[in-house]
């Protein structure tokens, strides 16, 4: 049995959906806080069973008869490390026999602030002694796209990456990656992938590329890490994260979130999503 944990999340559902299309409904278990909220994945005939991070007893039962486990780091950032823990601990006491972990581009060399939660938590899972893979995801191209509307509203990309090379990837493609490793008959134990998308694009290139999709003339406007976070904050993020948010940016244009080595093309066997593609979604 595969389980995934956060299977109704952006990522998680589009890894059940893909695990689908490789691997019978049955052989499946999605993991979710709230089973009010299990409709759709119901709909895809996979079981669903109650895993809270935060209500560790739900732990141990969710994950009786898994084999295989992906556990999607949380989304609660300076509450992901002890979250991470119980389901590690979890993992260990019931004898999954694969444990996957989705992690950040480069984690144990990073200097993203970012990235600190996840070098913890890969710790763990080494401290631990889990039979584990490590999935390091790079940028989704989701992170940009998303506030597309904004930003053609707005007239400008902004940004603290300034020339910096992004190789960012859709969140299907980090999805598919994920449920080959799953349903892989090669032994993953002790494997680490870096994993990002196959062209890198820099902030310039992005909004040129808006500029040709829109027909709207969409300059970039570089920032410094200080400038851009206070944007973020001016247009309602917290200003803990918007700090994370701009302190990732200031990295890439130190090249960290960068990575040329083709390996998230290789797994998933076809060139990861052009940023065009996802910039065309969007719109």
């Amino acid at each position: 049995m595969i389980a995934v944990t956060g299977a109704n999340g952006q990522l998680g559902l589009l890894v059940i959906k893909s695990l689908l299309q490789k691997t019978a409904a049955s052989n499946i278990i999605a993991l979710i806080r709230d089973l009010d909220k299990a409709d759709e994945l119901k709909a895809l005939g996979v079981q669903v069973r109650q895993a809270d991070y935060n209500h560790v007893e739900t732990l141990a039962p969710a994950l009786q008869g898994v084999d295989k486990l992906l556990l999607i780091s949380g989304s609660e950032v300076g509450q992901r490390v002890p979250q991470h823990q119980a389901v590690i601990d979890a993992a260990k006491n019931t004898g999954v026999k694969l444990f996957a972990y989705t992690s950040i581009l480069k984690a144990d060399t990073s200097p993203l602030k970012l990235a600190a939660e996840h070098k913890a938590t890969e710790a763990a899972i080494q401290a631990a002694g889990l039979p584990a893979v490590i999935l390091r995801n790079g940028w989704y191209s989701e992170n940009y796209t998303q506030s597309l509307a904004g930003v053609v509203q707005a007239g400008a990309v902004v940004g603290a990456a300034q020339e910096g090379q992004l190789h960012t990837a859709a969140r299907a493609d980090y999805a598919e990656a994920a449920a080959v490793i799953l349903t892989s008959t090669e032994n993953q134990v002790g494997k680490i992938y870096e994993l990002a998308g196959e062209q890198g694009f820099s902030l310039a290139d992005y909004a040129n590329e808006i500029t040709k999709q829109t027909g709207k003339v969409i300059p970039y406007q570089a920032l410094s890490e200080q400038e851009f976070s206070q944007v973020l904050t001016s247009i309602g993020l917290p200003a803990g994260f918007a700090d994370l948010l701009a302190d990732a940016e200031a990295q890439a244009a130190k090249g960290w979130l960068a990575e040329e080595s083709g390996t998230l093309s290789q797994l998933i066997g076809r060139s990861t999503t052009p940023i065009a593609e996802s910039i065309q979604h969007a719109l």
